[in-house]
């Protein structure tokens, strides 16, 4: 990258060649016009190589000695690295299938020109084969440890998105103060706000006056899990422009930003590495001075203080001060040192409080200069290695900033090591689910009052019942400003419908009359349509897909669910209707931890040792069998059916205590009562069925518990078209668990012709399930049961299909009727 742009100090390629088709880099015939700190030495051993044209070995110690060199005006970059360790590069650099070689030859020269992303495109690819293997673990039950988050969670995030993100945060957060047209115009991506009421607008009008205050060097923006430094990288050429607009010389800016502006942290230490680089390089760009500069940039990979010796603390206590004094600075060391043991493990989210840094570094300065016994002087060196970095990340992460964007780590909180997950179930108690809703609290508590946190994550904590209590937060203390509800398929490399996602813009402001504007590109199917979707519609090209939302419109929904678009009418119907919990329980039913053993289908085992037919839990006491009918979910399927499954719960389930770590076994007075059941993952729409008495309810199959003389009804109104449309609010995904069931609004009602209208499509639906063979109830094909007066197969088969056909409408009437009624 660097050569390709000229930003190499010598001017002098090192890995590939000015001369077109040219394999042999240019370094290797100009390395005595290259300043590259050679000795004497070092010049007879290059002239010994290329004497005996040793052109591999000449180029490994000229590689070696280049980035050397570098290490002076990169540090955060090129580590300076002893000749030994050349050792450790392949052998034939520059042969055709090399590494460099294919830097060289497989990527065209104008993909590295002003294009400082492709360092993170490059670095997902390189991490994407132990991404493979840590998700292949996590199939095997293998949690996720600290050395392997980073190759988990990074996702490169598209550009167009880290545009959006930075615009309307960063570059709201200045135009509000400084209104500028022509500034405005340069983003793209850029959404104006909605119209407001008075009240509300006077509350930002009063915001901005403020805003008019703020000076460029005053913003602070930060990524509290950087990666490459996509949004970072963005992030320079906003403020840039910015401080072109504010009148500030452009042979000074970049310097300014770099130490005024811009602030990053990451787990991962190649991540941290390749972010200082894509800033810098972003810098350089700029200003070709930049480089000495010698600047510390703000930017840094989270490191453990593990292994720090206790005698560091005594140490780093001034013996001269006072013994407050002292004991004030012990405290604070201490404190410095225990808060980021085991740091690798959470990252970001440690909560990290503002301690007298000066005076530690001051201290360190002292034990620098000063003369130490021989004996205190291992401990010097250590102290000096390890506690500047600690000082650093530690005032990264206590202070506020006017604006956090990021692309958070994505991954459930149940595949994560034990020490993670406790820490999260701890510190943060209502965002806990995954790592990303983490961040989305954290961002907030880390964001300035009346600023802005920008982020794209997974939709489902605008959903689901698992992110309630994180809704609440950010709706009792912030604004949705706007969001692009992007669905499934936003990254390219992310194929299918399961990673759906949502890119936002919160302000730490709060008027429950706000009205944020949203857009929404879910049925776009790929992320390219997705963006050209969304200029036409802020561009006025498209009317289509725009809402606008406040937090009251929230609240009156159970739940708080962040279903910007639906029509007040629905509002209604949510907010004067009792839900579904009010009249019924919804259980999630037994989990076996290992169905592969337990789980069988009924066909499989001896009919001899299946209880069929039973009524309750004492019964199962009375006869002990060995296998009991299991509703667990399946395909779509309404009314009746899906019937296959039998467990293994002789004894009451003993031999899954015995053998399982992950089982749930609970609600027995529930098991074998009559219930409407439905499959928890699907991905069509879902579909309830009546379990009729006898079966036991797995957690793939959860049901709905009601007075008998109600099931009927309450299906009936469960198999027309509203639940669906319902659960577009409640959770629009392919998971739909017991919470969402429960909150579903119903009427409650004793109207015979509905329950009699199920009762009928019960029947049909369980003529057809019991038509063949892998039903229990099954008793002789169709073909025979409707063979009638016929003698041949063909016609046997024809008096079958006309029955199902005449089934099937009698059905499809019963459902119109039942929309009719109730919708």
């Amino acid at each position: 990258f660097m050569e390709v742009n000229d930003y190499l100090p010598s001017g002098v390629r090192v890995l590939s060649s000015v001369e077109s088709g040219k394999v042999e880099p240019d370094i290797i015939k100009n390395y005595k016009y290259v300043d590259l700190n050679l000795t004497v030495e070092d010049l007879k051993a290059l002239r010994d190589m290329e004497d005996s044209n040793d052109t591999d070995n000449m180029y490994r110690f000229l590689l070696i000695k280049q980035c050397n060199k570098l290490n002076e005006i990169l540090p955060g970059m090129f580590e300076k690295i002893e000749d030994y360790t050349e050792l450790l590069l392949p052998d034939n650099l520059l042969s055709k299938d090399s590494v460099i070689r294919r830097f060289v030859s497989d990527i065209p020269e104008e993909d590295y020109k002003d294009q400082v992303e492709i360092i993170g495109w490059l670095y997902q690819y390189y991490i994407s084969e132990k991404k493979n293997e840590v998700f292949e673990g996590l199939k095997k039950n293998i949690k996720i440890t600290k050395e392997n988050i980073p190759a988990a969670t990074q996702l490169f995030t598209p550009d167009w998105i880290v545009k959006y993100m930075v615009e309307n945060s960063l570059g709201r957060l200045w135009l509000e103060g400084h209104p500028d047209d022509e500034l405005k115009s340069e983003w793209k991506y850029y959404l104006d706000e909605a119209e407001q009421e008075p009240d509300v607008q006077k509350q930002l009008d009063e915001i901005r006056e403020q805003s008019k205050k703020i000076k460029p060097e005053d913003i602070k923006v930060l990524d509290p899990a950087m990666g490459s430094g996509h949004i970072l990288v963005y992030a320079f050429d906003v403020l840039y422009e910015i401080y072109k607009k504010a009148g500030y010389s452009e042979k000074d800016i970049p310097k300014l930003i770099l130490k005024n502006n811009l602030y990053g942290l990451e787990i991962d230490d190649r991540a941290a590495q390749l972010a200082y680089f894509s800033v810098m390089m972003k810098s350089r760009s700029k200003s070709r001075g930049i480089f000495n500069e010698q600047i510390d940039l703000n930017i840094c990979s989270i490191q453990e203080s593990n292994g720090i010796p206790e005698g560091a603390v005594d140490l780093l206590v001034n013996p001269k001060k006072t013994a407050l004094e002292g004991w004030v600075d012990r405290k604070d060391v201490e404190y410095l040192i225990n808060v980021f043991h085991d740091a690798k493990e959470y990252g970001s989210i440690l909560d990290v409080k503002s301690v007298d840094f000066g005076a530690i570094e001051k201290r360190l300065e002292e034990i620098k200069d000063g003369d130490l016994p021989v004996y205190q002087l291992q401990m010097k060196n250590v102290i000096l290695e390890r506690i500047p970095p600690l000082i650093k990340q530690a005032r990264i992460m206590s202070q506020k900033y006017d604006v956090v964007c990021t692309n958070p780590p994505y991954m459930s909180s149940g595949g994560l090591y034990y020490k993670t997950n406790n820490f999260l179930k701890r510190y943060y108690q209502d965002s806990c689910s995954d790592l990303y809703s983490t961040f989305i609290e954290l961002c907030s508590n880390m964001t300035r009052r009346n600023r802005f946190v920008s982020m794209i994550t997974q939709q489902s904590w605008m959903f689901l019942s698992s992110f309630k209590a994180l809704r609440k937060k950010i709706i009792e203390n912030m604004n949705i400003y706007n969001m692009i509800h992007l669905g499934p398929r936003a990254f390219k490399e992310i194929g299918g419908e399961v990673v759906q996602s949502t890119a936002f813009v919160l302000r730490k402001f709060r008027d429950d009359n706000f009205k944020g504007t949203f857009i929404r590109l879910v049925d776009n199917s790929r992320a390219d349509e997705k963006e050209l979707k969304f200029l036409n519609i802020i561009n006025d090209r498209d009317k289509s897909n725009k809402y606008f939302s406040s937090n009251n419109s929230f609240k009156n929904i159970y739940g708080m669910p962040i279903a910007y678009w639906i029509s007040n009418r629905m509002r209604i119907i949510f907010n004067k209707n009792k839900k579904i919990s009010d009249f019924a329980e919804c259980k999630s039913g037994i989990m076996t931890g290992n169905d592969k053993l337990f789980l069988k289908f009924w066909f499989e085992v001896c009919s001899c040792d299946i209880g069929l037919g039973l009524s309750s839990y004492k019964d199962m006491l009375k006869y002990n069998y060995k296998w009991y009918p299991l509703n667990k979910g399946g395909e779509f399927r309404k009314w009746y059916g899906n019937n296959d499954y039998i467990i293994f719960m002789r004894n009451s389930g003993q031999t899954i205590k015995q053998k399982s770590l992950n089982y749930r076994l609970r609600d027995s007075k529930y098991y074998f009562l009559p219930c409407i059941t439905w499959s928890r993952i699907s991905m069509d729409k879902i579909g309830f069925r009546k379990s009729f008495k006898g079966y036991l309810f797995g957690d793939a199959g959860p049901s709905i518990f009601i007075r008998e003389d109600k099931i009927n009804y309450l299906l009936g109104f469960l198999c027309s078209k509203i639940p669906n449309v319902l659960m577009t609010v409640l959770n629009p995904t392919f998971n739909f668990q017991v919470q969402d069931i429960e909150s579903i609004p119903i009427i409650d009602s004793d109207n015979v012709l509905i329950s009699d209208l199920s009762k009928k499509n019960i029947n049909i639906s369980k003529i057809d399930w019991d038509s063949y063979e892998t039903s229990w109830d099954f008793k002789k094909h169709p073909i025979l049961t409707y063979r009638q007066n016929v003698y041949t197969v063909k016609q046997a088969f024809n008096n079958w299909s006309a029955f199902a056909e005449k089934q099937f409408y009698k059905l499809k009437a019963n459902e119109e009727e039942l929309n009719r009624i109730f919708i």
